[in-house]
């Protein structure tokens, strides 16, 4: 190869990584804050007043019929601001919480 060629193609081939490594970048995301979780007849919810992540309510049911055993139950993924809901089966609730990410 000549040397006009491989110097052409190394300098491409840099700018092509670089402009990738760039672009692949993503912002920093802070975990929700200033959550709450609450019931109310058959659904539980979790709601994020701040940060610029995601987080869904997630429950842990032992069912009324015991042949069951444990359900659980999670609410869609959501941004700060909005809220999480999800359906509560019938049966003693183990364990409410937020999940973040």
């Amino acid at each position: 190869m000549k040397p006009r060629i491989r110097a052409l193609s190394l300098s491409a081939a840099t700018l092509l990584t670089g402009a990738l490594l760039i672009g692949g970048a993503s912002g920093a995301s802070a975990a929700p804050e200033s959550c709450n979780v609450s019931t109310s007849g058959s659904y539980a919810s979790s709601y994020c007043a701040s940060g610029t992540g995601q987080h869904r309510v997630g429950v842990t049911i032992l069912h009324a019929n015991p042949s069951v055993g444990y359900v659980y139950s999670v609410g869609p993924w959501v941004s700060a601001g909005a809220t999480s809901t999800a359906y509560l089966p019938p049966g003693t609730i183990v364990s409410l919480r937020t999940e973040k990410r």
